[in-house]
C-alpha cells in the first residue's frame, strides 16, 4: 500500500492505535519491539504514525509481513 492511497484517509486514530497494538503483540514473535510506536499528528488528512513520523501505511505493510512470516512459519514444519 502507498502512502498517498486514499483509503487510508478513512482509519480512525482508535483504528490505528489496535492495528499499533497488533504489530506490537504480532512483532514480539520475531523479537521486533516498538514500545515507542503511537499515533502522531494528521497530516493531509492522514493519521500519521510515530516510527519516526512514518504514514499509516508504514504500519499497515509492516503488520502484513508480519502476518506473511507468521504463515510461513506455521507452514514449516521445522520451525519450532
Amino acid at each position: 500500500m502507498k502512502p498517498t492511497d486514499p483509503r487510508v484517509r478513512f482509519y480512525t486514530e482508535a483504528q490505528i492505535k489496535t492495528l499499533i497494538a497488533e504489530v506490537h503483540e504480532r512483532g514480539k514473535k520475531f523479537g521486533l519491539i516498538w514500545p515507542s510506536a503511537t499515533t502522531d499528528t494528521t497530516l493531509d488528512g492522514r493519521v500519521l504514525v510515530r516510527f519516526n513520523t512514518a504514514p499509516v501505511t508504514t504500519l499497515l505493510n509492516l503488520l502484513n509481513l508480519l502476518l506473511d512470516a507468521e504463515r510461513d512459519s506455521d507452514d514449516d514444519p521445522c520451525v519450532s
